[in-house]
């Protein structure tokens, strides 16, 4: 399914892309920056669901959007089940995690190591501030304007 890079910084991202914004820019464009090729792994509705969000666009159509993407190499859905399962067949160098990602990188750490991946996680910092660089903001902007 992924394809094997010659040589080379593998970077691998994850996230549930629901309605793609600056800030989902910022993130892809700076783990681009961490190395050589970008994979991200787009999580399934149910996945999303399990970390309280209930995506507005389908996972397939979330999907074809962040492989559109310039930053990106390449794309995938996660397991409906199983967020680990495809760790080792992308075998990344770098995960990379958004700043406002809840995973606690020393359980996360802890996982991969179980499952046999050596791997360096990297948390991204840096933010874009404003009010449409977070999809929750973009849904209260757009409930505000629907009775204005």
């Amino acid at each position: 399914m992924v394809k094997v890079v010659a040589s080379g910084v593998r970077v691998l991202a994850t996230g549930v892309f629901d309605i793609i914004h600056p800030g989902h820019i910022f993130f892809l464009e700076t783990a681009r920056g961490l190395g050589d090729e970008l994979i991200v792994i787009v999580s399934r509705d149910q996945i999303a669901r399990k970390i309280k969000k209930k995506p507005i666009i389908p996972e397939e159509q979330r999907l074809a959007v962040v492989k559109a993407l310039k930053p990106v190499d390449e794309a995938m859905l996660g397991d409906s089940e199983d967020i680990f399962k495809f760790i080792p067949e992308v075998k990344p160098d770098i995960i990379a995690l958004g700043f406002d990602q809840d995973v606690d990188e020393d359980w996360l750490q802890s996982e991969l190591e179980k499952a046999g991946v050596s791997t360096q996680i990297v948390r991204i910092k840096g933010k874009l501030d404003g009010d449409f660089y977070s999809t929750k903001r973009i849904l209260s902007k757009i409930k505000d304007n629907v009775g204005a």
